[in-house]
């Protein structure tokens, strides 16, 4: 080491000439003799020893020396060097030979050292610099970096003949002497200068480019021919930045306060019209309006100044007559400019490169809003050519809606404003529901209706019904959609105190339970009792959605017992799945014993619906509705009532079609998930309750499906709610069964055997490329539908892979858990449901039991003694072990003597794992419930599950378990699914 840390020493930079690459920074270490002045020792610092030196060092220093490492000829030809035994210098040389040289690398190599140049003088301001002597000594001549800028002024002398060019500089006030001084410029962009060993930059980043010329020749001659070009191009882009000393012509410099313009324009282009997966984007057609700050001079106006700090905003135009030129500069004030853009700001406009692009509707809301606003400030509104034409009226837009009860609907009156001119509230309606933006008022210039009516009112606006030309009506079951309207202050709602009751569960009153009903209600049975009494009062349907076990079927009863009393010889129709016929016959018996019932179902019924007349309830299937349609929709129920009404979620199929035919004074729903795939399923449901609730199908999808969906909108989350909310009451066993038995949930992760693995591996992968190599070439549907596939055969793999293989002979680790635990609670003396989605899974657990000679009961959607098995695991106490398919067991079972539930696979949606849950954990329940959902480590299980986390937020929103699993993975889901 030449120079010792520990002892006094200085670092310096130094300036060389490279043979090839030109002026080139190095930096150093100098050790200080005992007087502090420099020695002739040197040693050269990098970045990898700076350290060492860190007590003379501060951050600039450490940055420059970083800056000078990627400056040195290594560092800057490696990215051009191809793999070869050629040395930097030697690819060098052969790069710069005119027999060889390349000059496209040339010109990369001095662009990024000028861009490196530029960062490091500004830095060396406050260092010593000096130029490298001839014999490599580092200091050699000291430079004196000048912190003060220079200035420069450009002289034009036009004669008779010609014009003579050339520029003086300035320093501190005093005139330079730089000419002809063997001065050189280190870098052109911007200009810094070396001159009698001082170094020089510039006011406003002049470019060395226009000084380099000078440092030999105190003039440029420009001939009278080429001066038209030269001044309508060079010397007005000099005018305009600099200053100008001019002879033989005159240069007019205005100056003064601007008048600040918006300036509205219409982008051509509009916006995109698909999305990803190439479905079409709702109001795609509204066309982007720009609105952008202008600043007006005389007759002049110009945009915003760049907030990069580059250029001066200036601005020069120049006349020519007869050879004669006339230069006109206008100096911009920015500081005034900049006051009108913050006052615009204020109103939340952010510009981008001086301007901001709004959908139309948005553009002339906000334009209309701060009319007044910009007014005050001093601001004026021009409409730019380039709208096709269009005078488009700004101005504040005014809706006004008043909401009044009537007998049986309510009145809508409704008085719309654009600026002096009333319009038609029918007119307004009817554009909005058509997604159209604009319409022509009396004096010709085009209206735009406001975005915020299109979010606040196109619900309102697709339910309104036109009587007549003056009369509108809005149905008395979109009570609460209208009450969210009026608590949002966007409309007036004038209710009787009758109905204002409705809004309110709290305040219904106590209703008597009838006296034939045999039996207590709960507390909370009790007010579900009082709300389905509550609604019948008013005539509305409703969805019951409580819980599964928290007696839905009582409180069905209890009403059904109370219509007899009031509407005797009124018969109401059940209609529910097959296997909860018997169900339904019995808990009447037990509770409502008067009520005559008859079960219409089977091959022998009589399909005579006037035979119905004796009887008070109906027991039907919803396969025999289907069938029987024909028969059924001639009668008139009292209620028609649907169990397990999530059967008619998908609102084309047969059954929910034939349900919708049926004719009753009343409709009432019952389901623990009334959103299982998406939110279409509620639509479907609660229009057969409520018809016209929700609007039609194709309402219905724009206004809340597609936003709650696909684009996760909270605020039409919340809209729906709060429309359905009136007509659906749910209620959670952990806020109303307080005597319900604790219930425990626990995850039991299997490792899989290496044999498991190596199959599951070879799927995964298969899958893998097959889905995300062919992503973008798939259609929506046979992605999904791929997907699917992989999923579920990966899923099987993760419980056994003789799911997928039948001739695979190895074993499964979730298996052996499952076998051992299955062991250990049968000797414990405990009941068990085991539930699995997959059939085969359970049959591999039934070969299991039958080999270790364990009895237990089977139930699968082929069994036809479903109440024998049940009854065969409920009473006899040798059957420890219920074996159940997800699917034909998830509903209609009372199973409270289980102890433990085994979930032996995790289902898409969680809602039907807390059915089969609820199977043991219901009223009736003694102990307490532990539920294992056994997990394959390692596999798409896991996965699952966390996705499932992430994606439930919103559906609990919409009193659902659930929104569709498959339609919400995106990109990077299926990724990391299949990672």
């Amino acid at each position: 080491m030449i120079v010792n840390p520990d002892q006094p020493f200085e670092i310096v930079y130094s300036i060389f000439s490279h043979e090839f690459l030109g002026l080139l920074f190095e930096s150093y270490v100098v050790p200080l003799d005992d007087k502090g002045r420099l020695t002739y020792a040197y040693q050269n610092i990098s970045s990898a020893n700076a350290t060492e030196f860190d007590s003379g060092l501060d951050k600039t220093d450490y940055e420059l020396i970083k800056l000078m490492d990627s400056m040195q000829q290594d560092v800057v030809v490696k990215p051009y060097m191809k793999k070869g035994n050629l040395k930097p210098k030697e690819y060098l040389r052969k790069i710069f030979d005119p027999k060889t040289e390349d000059k496209t690398v040339q010109e990369l190599l001095f662009k990024n050292l000028e861009i490196k140049r530029a960062k490091i003088l500004p830095l060396l301001i406050g260092k010593r610099l000096f130029e490298t002597a001839s014999d490599g000594n580092p200091t050699g001549k000291e430079i004196l970096i000048h912190a003060e800028r220079a200035t420069v002024i450009f002289h034009f002398d036009k004669g008779e003949f010609n014009t003579q060019y050339y520029p003086t500089v300035k320093f501190k006030g005093q005139k330079l002497t730089w000419q002809h001084r063997g001065g050189y410029l280190v870098c052109k962009d911007p200009a810094w200068l070396i001159v009698d060993q001082q170094l020089f930059h510039f006011e406003k980043g002049i470019d060395g480019k226009k000084l380099q010329p000078f440092l030999n020749k105190n003039s440029i001659m420009i001939e009278r021919r080429f001066e038209p070009e030269y001044y309508r191009k060079f010397v007005t882009a000099l005018i305009t930045q600099f200053e100008v000393i001019a002879k033989g012509f005159e240069i007019h410099t205005e100056q003064g306060t601007p008048e600040a313009l918006l300036a509205i324009s219409e982008l051509p282009g509009g916006v995109p019209t698909e999305n990803l997966f190439g479905e079409e984007i709702e109001n795609s057609t509204e066309e982007i309006m720009v609105l952008e700050p202008r600043f007006k001079y005389g007759e002049f106006d110009f945009g915003m100044l760049s907030n990069d700090g580059e250029g001066s905003g200036n601005s020069c135009r120049y006349e020519e007559k007869d050879g004669n030129f006339t230069f006109f500069k206008t100096v911009r004030t920015a500081k005034v400019e900049e006051r009108y853009v913050t006052i615009m700001k204020k109103k939340g406009l952010n510009f981008i490169h001086g301007k901001t692009a709004l959908p139309k509707t948005q553009a002339f809301e906000w334009l209309g809003n701060h009319e007044d606003y910009l007014t005050e400030n001093k601001i004026r509104i021009v409409q730019k050519s380039g709208l096709n034409g269009k005078t488009y009226h700004i101005g504040k837009a005014q809706i006004t809606i008043e909401v009044n009860e009537n007998i049986d609907w309510f009145d809508v009156k409704a008085l719309i404003k654009f600026g002096v001119y009333l319009v038609p509230f029918a007119k307004i309606r009817r554009l909005i529901i058509q997604g159209k933006h604009e319409f022509e008022l009396p004096n010709g210039e085009i209206a735009v209706i406001p975005a915020s009516w299109f979010v606040n009112y196109s619900e309102l606006f697709n339910f309104i019904e036109e009587r007549s030309a003056d009369e509108l009506v809005l149905r008395k079951h979109h009570l609460a959609f209208a009450r969210e309207l009026q608590n949002g202050e966007l409309i007036r709602l004038n209710l009787s105190l009758k109905l204002e009751r409705l809004r309110n569960f709290d305040a219904i009153d106590d209703y008597s339970i009838p006296a034939s009903f045999q039996g207590s209600l709960r507390p909370y049975q009790q007010a579900g009792y009082n709300w389905l009494r509550f609604l019948n009062e008013y005539q509305f349907g409703g969805c019951l959605a409580d819980d599964m076990g928290l007696g839905k079927t009582v409180q069905t009863l209890a009403l059904l017992a109370h219509e007899k009393e009031e509407n005797p010889g009124f018969a109401s129709l059940l209609v529910m799945p097959t296997s909860l016929i018997y169900n339904w016959e019995l808990e009447a018996r037990k509770f409502t014993p008067d009520l005559k019932i008859l079960v219409y179902s089977g091959t022998q019924r009589i399909k005579d619906p006037w035979k119905f007349r004796g009887y008070d309830v109906i027991l039907t299937s919803y396969g025999i509705v289907r069938l029987d349609i024909d028969v059924l929709k001639d009668f008139y129920f009292n209620y028609v009532i649907l169990d397990e009404s999530q059967a008619i979620k998908n609102p084309t199929s047969n059954i929910a079609m034939a349900v919708n035919k049926l004719k009753s004074k009343r409709r009432l729903i019952l389901t623990g998930t009334p959103v299982e795939n998406g939110t279409m399923d509620l639509w479907s449901q609660m229009n057969f309750v409520n018809p016209g609730l929700l609007g039609n199908q194709t309402i219905f999808k724009k206004q809340f499906l597609q936003p709650i969906e696909k684009q996760n909108d909270k605020s039409k989350a919340s809209r729906l709610h709060a429309m359905i909310k009136p007509f659906i009451l749910r209620r959670l066993k952990s806020q109303v069964a307080k005597d319900l038995p604790e219930k425990l949930t626990n995850v039991k992760y299997s490792d899989m055997t290496a044999e498991q693995e190596k199959v599951y591996e070879e799927v995964k992968t298969y899958y893998r490329e097959k889905i995300i190599g062919e992503f973008d070439g798939m259609g929506r549907g046979s992605q999904q539908f791929m997907l699917l596939r992989g999923l579920t055969q990966l899923r099987q793999i993760a419980n056994h892979p003789k799911l997928v293989r039948e001739d695979y002979t190895g074993e499964s680790g979730k298996q052996e858990d499952i076998t051992y635990m299955l062991q250990e609670t049968i000797s414990e003396d405990h009941k068990v449901l085991v539930f699995s989605q997959f059939v085969r899974h359970l049959t591999i657990v039934r070969e299991f039991l039958d080999r270790e000679k364990i009895p237990y009961a089977y139930l699968d959607g082929s069994t036809k003694d479903r109440q024998a098995q049940v009854e065969k695991f409920q009473n006899d106490p040798n059957i420890k072990v219920f074996l159940i398919s997800l699917k034909a067991g998830g509903v209609g079972l009372n199973l409270t003597k289980a102890e433990y539930v085994f979930l032996l696979d995790p289902w898409w949606n969680p809602a039907v794992e807390a059915q089969a849950i609820d199977r043991a954990h219901r009223i009736g329940q003694e102990n307490k419930v532990i539920i294992y959902k056994f997990i394959t480590r390692g596999s798409v299980e896991e996965k699952i599950m966390a996705l499932q986390d992430r994606k439930l937020a919103l559906a609990g929103e919409l009193i659902s378990n659930e929104e569709s699993f498959m339609k919400s993975l995106d990109n990077e889901d299926i990724r990391a699914l299949l990672d």
